[in-house]
This record gives structure tokens, C-alpha cells and sequence, in this order.
């Protein structure tokens, strides 16, 4: 199979496009020729040696994708040869052929073609369980989301404002912040003292805060009401500072971690996420992502593209 390979970390240009053996099935794996795979800021941050990664070099970055499936394990009942299938946790996607494990497999509906998925699994499921989840939202909280127009923040602020909670947004530029305003947010603000400005505008702090960025965790917590949390799952601006646990009693705060693995914790709870992703897709309490696709032997120039912080939307790779 071929597939965008890397033997050592680095910049785009340690990528290369390469033939690989396919993997060998054993008995509850399923064999999917891809049609459509997407790349998120985590597989750039595994080509940079930050993230853990599957197996030994050569690696094979990205995790969502999908296709349609072309062998199954003996002991495979679930999926059958032919079927239009997607995933959103499968390790080495980036490739013509993807060995997964069954119950790690959702099956699309007719009406979401391949690059769709592609592009809305992986962070629109990771925003589900961030509001769902981890942040427990509610009609009347007063949320604040950073990197409000980036993949996941940008569905966080439409979900939260689906479900009635006041949006408030961080983005870097002007251009963001009106995208994420049409998207649901009630108040934007910039990187320059928005913590000030958070706090004046709620009278004393939001509810709930969704940091990505990872350096910013300590002003995440100053903008929170007492008795409000912080959600950190991402790390975009780098490692999060070390939290003192007495700043958090005082306020009588909290810090929660978000990562996607705990709740993709089985077969009909992962479809069932799924479905109402797209069930959210279709009544328009979501919108699909601003999509670009390469070919997959271009992913280096794809990185690079998604590297530039200028760039809006989402990039999926074709086979």
C-alpha cells in the first residue's frame, strides 16, 4: 500500500510518500480502503516527536477517515466487505489501506459522503463530549471558548450555543472573531487582556472555560466565576503551567482534563455519538467545516498549510 510516511521528527519535509506492506488482519480486524482521511494539529505535533505514536518507523500519522471495507477478520461479524464505513481513533490512516480494529468502525448514513466525515469526526465528536462531557453545559451558562474559530472551537461555540449556554470567544484576529460571532458567540474578544475584559463583561467570571492553547490554563482559571471550571484539552501554545491546588480552593474552582479516548468506550456508544453528530449536521445546529483536500503523496505541502495559523477550515487528504 502506499501511504505519507515519516522515520525521524522534524518539519513537512521528513514526509515522504512510500510503499508499505498492507498489515495482516487477525481475527476481529477489519481491512478499509480509504477514500478520504483527515489531518488534524495532532498529527503534526506526532511528526514533531510531541505526541505518542503507533508502532515502530516508519510511522503513519493520522487518526479519522473514511472508505469502504475490503477484508474482515474470521471473527468479524459487525461489518461486511463492501460497506461504506468511518472511524475516528484508528492509528496509521494515512494511507491507501488501514488496518482497524471492528469495534473502533461506525458505519456512515447515505446522506454524508466520505469527505464530510473525513473532515467532522474527529473534532466534532471531540466537541460533543467537551459540552456533553467535561463541561456538562446547560441552557443559561456563560461559557468561554479559546481558539473560537479553529476546528474544535469553532463547533463548541455552535453546540453551546444550541443548547442555550452565552458565548463568549477568544480569537487572534478580527476576521475570527466575526466568524465566531456568526457562529453563536453573544461577545469576542482578542489574546490582549481578555481576562479583564471576561471578567467585566459577566460580572465576575464565566462558568466554564475551554482551553486548548495549554500556556494560557493559569488566565483560564482567573476568568472563571467561583465555582467554575476549566476544561484543558489541548496544548496548541505548549505545556500547560503547574497548577497550585490552594489557588483552586480559594476559589473553589476546578481543572478538568479532556481527552477523546475516554469516551470512545464502545461499540454502540461510539455509533451512537456519531449518529448524533450528524444528526446535529442535519437540523443545523452544526455546520460542515470549510474544506481542502490534497492528494495524499501532497501531505507535506499539507502540513505546512495547516502550520500556517492564517489558515481556516479543514484539510483532508485523499488516497
Amino acid at each position: 500500500m502506499k501511504a505519507l510516511v515519516f522515520d525521524r521528527f522534524g518539519e513537512a519535509d521528513v514526509l515522504r510518500y512510500d510503499i508499505l506492506p498492507d498489515m495482516a488482519l487477525d481475527a476481529m480486524s477489519v481491512l478499509v480502503q480509504t477514500s478520504a482521511v483527515g489531518l488534524n494539529f495532532a498529527d503534526i505535533y506526532r511528526r514533531q516527536g510531541v505526541y505518542v505514536l503507533e508502532g515502530d518507523a516508519p510511522w503513519i500519522g493520522g487518526y479519522e477517515g473514511a472508505g469502504r471495507v475490503v477484508a474482515v477478520g474470521r471473527d468479524v461479524n459487525r461489518w461486511r466487505v463492501g460497506q461504506r464505513v468511518g472511524f475516528l481513533d484508528v492509528p496509521r490512516a494515512h494511507a491507501e489501506r488501514v488496518r482497524a480494529p471492528a469495534d473502533r468502525l461506525v458505519a456512515l448514513p447515505d446522506d454524508i459522503d466520505d469527505r464530510t466525515a473525513a473532515a467532522l469526526l474527529l473534532q466534532g465528536v471531540t466537541a460533543q463530549y467537551l459540552v456533553e462531557d467535561s463541561g456538562r453545559l446547560s441552557a443559561g451558562d456563560r461559557v468561554l471558548v479559546q481558539a473560537a474559530s479553529g476546528g474544535v472551537g469553532r463547533l463548541l461555540v455552535q453546540m453551546a450555543h444550541a443548547l442555550g449556554a452565552e458565548v463568549h470567544a477568544l480569537a487572534s484576529t478580527p476576521a475570527k472573531r466575526e466568524q465566531a460571532r456568526s457562529n453563536g458567540a453573544s461577545a469576542v474578544y482578542g489574546y490582549e487582556d481578555w481576562v479583564s475584559q471576561v471578567r467585566q463583561a459577566t460580572g465576575g467570571g464565566v462558568d466554564v472555560v475551554y482551553d486548548s492553547i495549554g500556556t494560557t490554563l493559569q488566565d483560564s482559571i482567573a476568568a472563571l466565576r467561583p465555582g467554575g471550571r476549566a476544561v484543558i484539552f489541548g496544548k496548541a501554545g505548549g505545556t500547560p503551567p503547574t497548577i497550585d491546588p490552594l489557588l483552586l480552593m480559594e476559589g473553589s474552582k476546578s481543572v478538568v482534563g479532556g481527552d477523546l479516548w475516554t469516551y470512545l468506550n464502545g461499540t454502540e456508544g461510539r455509533q451512537s455519538r456519531v449518529d448524533r453528530l450528524f444528526a446535529a449536521l442535519r437540523n443545523g445546529t452544526i455546520t460542515a467545516p470549510s474544506t481542502t483536500a490534497f492528494p495524499l503523496h501532497e501531505g507535506a505541502e499539507a502540513h505546512r498549510l495547516l502550520e500556517d495559523r492564517n489558515f481556516a477550515g479543514k484539510i483532508v487528504l485523499l488516497p
